[in-house]
């Protein structure tokens, strides 16, 4: 017997506090349940912002269909189309920086799944957001024909630049006056809308997410600590690191762990007290934002056998 394959969706809204906007949200996952399950919901207040992870099976191979016809496409497509109806990206406030509405989708395979199995479907995804839902829409990862990564296509559009008062409010300023982006999108218009803002979208293997709390109101040091601990500081191989504000006067260094297997948390947590502490800042125990990737496979394997039960 053939092993199944999956995939896993991750979707991130620049919304945390609307009980109604994440319902209508939710709402258009449900939709697609069993054939999709949703296995985490992951709500950071202080940051204003929901990650959404989804599981479901890929078609069989030896007759595939079309990407759209698959039901993670349409419950993708949907819970876009349900989020930039309820969210206003223009009166959005949050301590996470934010590109759009709909802030970032990431397609990663599962057991039995390989990273090309969900490109084509990443791709496709992006195609019908950009131009059925008119949200400029950028590619990365294996999606993008040069393989362009995230955090290069967010440093061109201005993800990464501080902001004075430790949060990021109101639309994009490239929405301002309309004007066509400054990088030309995959898909969907070369102008972004002050409430939709754009949308960037990808396939890579896993990616964990690890957080480490920090009790300092001094973001700015925080920072420094976040570029020591990244790749691109000189810091721990296939880490990005971020200093966010996080709560009433506290703060943490938000990472992703691009390859988990060669530097996992413990590192991170590691350097990051080392660093914090030559600041004369303490350190709280970081926290995973979403389950393992065992784990989101146990949780959908559970829930298709409710389902069917």
């Amino acid at each position: 017997m053939l092993r199944p394959m999956l995939a896993c969706c991750k979707l991130y809204v620049s919304e945390g506090r609307s009980a109604a906007a994440l319902r209508a949200v939710e709402q258009a996952a449900r939709r697609h349940h069993p054939a999709v399950a949703l296995v985490n919901t992951f709500v950071d207040d202080a940051y204003n912002r929901v990650g959404y992870t989804l599981v479901s099976r890929l078609p069989d191979p030896v007759a595939p269909a079309a990407p759209a016809t698959w039901p993670l496409h349409r419950a993708v497509f949907g819970m876009v189309e349900s989020a930039l109806g309820a969210i206003d990206l223009a009166s959005h406030a949050g301590a996470h920086p934010r590109l759009g509405a709909v802030d970032h989708v990431c397609f990663h395979p599962l057991a039995g799944a390989a990273l090309g199995d969900v490109s084509s479907l990443a791709a496709a995804v992006a195609a019908d957001i950009g131009d059925g839902l008119q949200v400029p829409t950028y590619l990365y990862g294996a999606a993008h024909r040069e393989g362009r990564t995230l955090a290069a296509i967010r440093r061109q559009l201005g993800y990464f630049r501080p902001q004075s008062d430790a949060e990021w409010r109101g639309p994009l300023p490239v929405t301002a006056d309309a004007t066509a982006l400054a990088v030309a999108p995959d898909a969907g218009p070369d102008a972004a809308s002050a409430s939709k803002g754009v949308l960037v979208l990808g396939a890579t293997a896993w990616v964990d997410n690890y957080n480490v709390p920090v009790r300092t109101a001094d973001v700015e040091a925080v920072r420094r600590v976040a570029r020591r601990v990244s790749e691109r500081g000189g810091g721990l191989r296939s880490v990005q690191a971020m200093g966010l504000a996080h709560g009433d006067g506290g703060a943490e260094v938000a990472c992703n762990l691009l390859d988990p297997g060669a530097v996992g948390a413990e590192e991170v947590q590691g350097m990051v007290e080392r660093l914090a502490g030559e600041e004369g800042l303490a350190v709280g125990e970081g926290y995973f934002t979403d389950f393992s990737r065992e784990k989101i496979v146990q949780l959908y394997i559970e829930k298709s056998a409710q389902a069917e039960a």
